[in-house]
């Protein structure tokens, strides 16, 4: 059976378990392309079994871009680490800097193929994590609607019993348990930002079905400190170990 010619919509677990035993083998661009199609099933679905083959592989080194940083937030020397100060720093509105919410992006843009980063949110109760294509409007007023209409792909943690995809409206995702490292993995071609929980191997939720046609930038916020304490930071993490590159089959339950 060819599983491209059965609509997602009708996908159905037993069309996934005669692969099971060769998902081993898989080349890796056949797995996944099988990856992508499977979550494009609606995301209303209970049970919806997801396959995650191999993103590590795709790791690019991600530095915070200075210049683009809200004046609140405060970079590490090597640009791996990112947290909100007690005041605003004196610095250029330069026409790349965020002047109105806490954000920042990488220095690194894509505008073709796969790449993938990490992230430790570990400590923290408040982030938001995920790509922005360039022409975003940096000057905005703040809305809340970093959605993809505007040119955002990000996943939003607020308090221990909130975390949404940024959608119009927001959809609302869980965790198995709170996650420590964040991996966002983007296909350019294909259309898909993908959110996982490193340690779990376990996708938190996918942007699918895009059209990507401007560069994408990673996205970083570290949020606000609590009760005059200065939050921990937002970590870009080396790529390491093996828990995203051996197949998966996972249940997403809604």
């Amino acid at each position: 059976m060819v599983l491209n010619a059965i609509p997602p919509k009708d996908l159905k677990v037993t069309h996934i378990q005669q692969w099971f035993p060769c998902l081993t083998f898989m080349h890796s661009d056949f797995s996944l392309n099988l990856f992508t199609m499977l979550c494009t099933i609606d995301d209303e679905r209970n049970n919806v079994f997801i396959l995650k083959d191999g993103v590590q592989q795709y790791a690019v080194d991600v530095t915070l871009d200075p210049d683009t940083a809200h004046p609140f937030l405060i970079l590490s020397d090597d640009g791996k680490q990112v947290h909100c100060d007690q005041e605003e720093n004196d610095l250029p509105d330069n026409p790349e800097r965020f002047s109105k919410f806490g954000i920042v992006l990488g220095k690194q843009s894509f505008s073709s193929g796969r790449f993938y980063f990490e992230v430790q949110v570990k400590a923290k109760t408040l982030w938001m994590l995920g790509v922005a294509r360039e022409s975003v409007n940096r000057k905005e007023e703040f809305t809340f609607d970093w959605t993809p209409k505007k040119g955002y792909w990000c996943v939003f943690k607020g308090d221990e019993n909130l975390c949404v995809a940024l959608k119009d409206p927001p959809v609302r995702v869980s965790f198995q348990s709170y996650p420590e490292k964040v991996g966002v993995f983007v296909d350019y071609e294909e259309g898909l930002v993908s959110f996982h929980d490193v340690e779990h191997a376990t996708l938190i939720y996918s942007f699918t079905g895009r059209s990507f046609t401007e560069k994408l930038y990673p996205l970083f916020c570290p949020g606000f400190n609590d009760d005059g304490k200065i939050s921990p930071p937002l970590i870009i993490c080396p790529v390491m170990g093996d828990e995203l590159t051996k197949p998966h089959l996972l249940i997403k339950t809604t």
